[in-house]
């Protein structure tokens, strides 16, 4: 079995914030020897971390401890190597932010879907189902019929929701993200713009790519994640994606073999918009994660987790 324990998590409860839990925390998982990152804010928890099982299960047991947080869900996959390459605990405004006031995702969210069921749903004649990750997450993969928003950010996603709306007013809505948080954010908002009949699948792509066989699946292609795996696929077996050092783009085996992509430099999603400069700053990047990994090391400026993890 592989080594290294990952857990993906998030819980929205209310929750006191502040820098002396913060400090505990971190500490904790400095002892414990976890890293990755922990988002904590007013309206709840959310992170993936990774390490030895026994510190996993150490900071996933102090996080059930705090008030509200008793019920706190955690995702598990495997990893051969350490995943992350530090512990961040941050303070932040939202655990996954949208930049909507209002919005209630304890108390009024979508209906939540298991994974067991889901197909059934997303293959129903009047159901609309809309993937509500960021663009370059759902160019690798997403389930069959999807929408794509297009969205660069999460804060983007409002806008894009209003408009669709206006296209399909009476449309019954299925909505997914990575690991639960989004969509979960995202059929808040929905409720709160007066949609009633909005769904999110419970989990999210990770706990039905763990759960439904590959032979039952309607998702097509791989799940991107937020650590230096970069992407996993059914039983949530590590992908084949890596991810380019100049723009921290997910690249597929197709990208590797295009003749805009040189390792340290650049890859068909930057050749066009990165300068000379730029590109000798990746290369040397490169160069020193290279020479890091011949002595054994860690270099902490290694492609890894390029974005904040929200989902």
């Amino acid at each position: 079995m592989p080594p290294f324990l990952v857990a993906a998590l998030y819980k929205f409860a209310p929750l006191k914030a502040d820098a002396a839990l913060q400090d505990e925390i971190r500490d904790l998982c400095v002892t414990e020897q976890v890293f990755g990152t922990l988002l904590l804010a007013s309206e709840g928890i959310n992170g993936t971390i990774a390490g030895p099982d026994g510190g996993v299960h150490a900071v996933l047991a102090r996080l059930r401890a705090l008030p509200g947080f008793s019920e706190l869900e955690h995702k598990e996959s495997r990893a051969e190597t350490q995943p992350f390459l530090r512990m961040k605990v941050r303070l932040k405004r939202e655990i996954v932010t949208m930049g909507v006031t209002g919005i209630d995702p304890v108390g009024a969210v979508g209906t939540y879907v298991e994974p067991k069921d889901w197909n059934d749903l997303i293959t129903a004649p009047d159901v609309v189902t809309i993937d509500t990750r960021n663009d370059y997450e759902v160019r690798i993969g997403q389930f069959e019929g999807a929408i794509n928003p297009k969205t660069v950010s999460f804060r983007e996603f409002p806008d894009w929701f209003r408009s669709f709306r206006e296209t399909r007013p009476n449309a019954r809505i299925a909505m997914y993200c990575t690991g639960g948080i989004r969509c979960e954010k995202a059929t808040a908002f929905a409720r709160m713009e007066g949609v009633d009949d909005v769904f999110h699948l419970k989990g999210g792509i990770l706990k039905y790519l763990e759960n439904v066989p590959e032979s039952e699946s309607r998702w097509r292609g791989e799940c991107f994640v937020f650590d230096r795996r970069v992407a996993v696929t059914h039983g949530l077996e590590i992908g084949t994606h890596t991810l380019c050092h100049a723009c921290r783009e997910p690249l597929g085996p197709e990208d590797l073999r295009s003749p805009d992509y040189v390792p340290g430099h650049a890859c068909p999603h930057c050749v066009e918009i990165r300068t000379p400069e730029q590109r000798e700053r990746y290369a040397e990047r490169h160069r020193q994660e290279s020479l890091a990994r011949a002595r054994g090391e860690r270099h902490l400026g290694q492609a890894g987790a390029s974005r904040e993890a929200d989902g």
